[in-house]
């Protein structure tokens, strides 16, 4: 957080920054959409190469276990002010007081602006309920790659984006708390576990459209029948805060959602200096493996099919 940035990505300062203006440039194609899963890997695989080479990280990416604090992110050592990475923000700013990234000033967000501000939170331990075992085992119970892509993302991921709050809810700047990483490493580690209960299948399986996805959020979601479950507000497409709608949280299964915080979905409408992002290598509107993950000098580019396995190549890890 304090290597200054080399990459030339609007409003980065630092190499952090430079990671959450790839996630900014990104976002639109990101969510939503069946590169979710392999975007998000890479990206973590990325960040995990940046601390070793350019802090002197020794040790692995970590993840957050969620299903161990669900419904009680709040009391979560994860957000212990020592040993963590710190706790709640304090109203009105939301400004987190303690902990390591109690100074810090994020240059870009939230979402697309570019403003100096500190890292926020707004932890509510109902949305944070999402992240159940019993929500977790049952996406990863179901057989097809698409059916256990919306599970997730609805709500496991809809969860601890939730159950943290402010700055971990923008769909776009998300990335400038640090927690983002350990997020999105359990998620990857869900996936992971899916794609290696079948892996001659799983390991190609991929599916879901390209487009389409991210800007109907949050009013929406996944285009033509809303979320699985509840999670991100207006799951059925028609709730969550002004203005993309002032109905309640939605949604079509068993997840049960609660009033959703509002105060992350600042500065959703791309502005001018920020391209559309485009899909490369995919000629249709259809997910496949020859998608290419843009990571603007973070990392080397890599098509989908180049991450579907953390031992493949490419990547070289495992989990636990």
């Amino acid at each position: 957080m304090s290597k200054p940035a080399t990459l030339g990505l609007r409003g980065a300062k630092t190499k952090f920054d430079e990671f959450q203006a790839v996630h900014v440039y990104q976002a639109e194609i990101a969510h939503f959409v069946g590169q979710f899963f392999p975007f998000h890997r890479l990206y973590v695989w990325a960040h995990e190469q940046a601390l070793r080479r350019d802090c002197g990280y020794t040790g692995a990416q970590p993840y957050w276990d969620e299903t161990l604090d669900v419904g009680a992110f709040s009391k979560s050592i994860i957000l212990d002010a020592e040993v963590g990475f710190g706790g709640d923000g304090l109203p009105p700013s939301n400004c987190i007081q303690d902990g390591p990234f109690a100074s810090y000033l994020n240059p870009i967000g939230p979402g697309y602006n570019l403003t100096n501000h500190c890292i926020q939170r707004r932890i509510s331990d109902p949305q944070s309920r999402g992240a159940s075992k019993d929500i977790v085992d049952g996406c990863l119970a179901l057989g097809t790659f698409v059916e256990f892509w919306r599970c997730v993302e609805n709500q496991p991921h809809g969860a601890g984006h939730g159950g943290i709050g402010a700055q971990m809810v923008n769909p776009v700047s998300s990335p400038g708390d640090p927690l983002f990483y350990l997020h999105h490493a359990w998620l990857d580690r869900i996936w992971a576990i899916w794609q290696a209960k079948d892996p001659e299948v799983r390991l190609q399986e991929i599916g879901g459209a390209n487009n389409g996805g991210f800007l109907s959020f949050p009013g929406g979601g996944f285009p033509g029948g809303g979320f699985p479950g509840g999670g991100f507000p207006g799951g059925g497409g028609s709730g969550g805060p002004p203005p993309w709608g002032n109905g309640p949280p939605g949604g079509d299964g068993p997840f049960v959602p609660v009033p959703f915080d509002p105060n992350g979905f600042d500065g959703l409408v791309r502005p001018s200096d920020v391209p559309a992002p485009v899909v490369v290598g995919d000629p249709g509107n259809t997910t496949t493996l020859n998608q290419v993950l843009q990571m603007y000098g973070i990392i080397p580019n890599s098509t989908i099919a180049d991450v579907m396995d953390i031992q493949g190549g490419t990547l070289c890890y495992e989990y636990d």
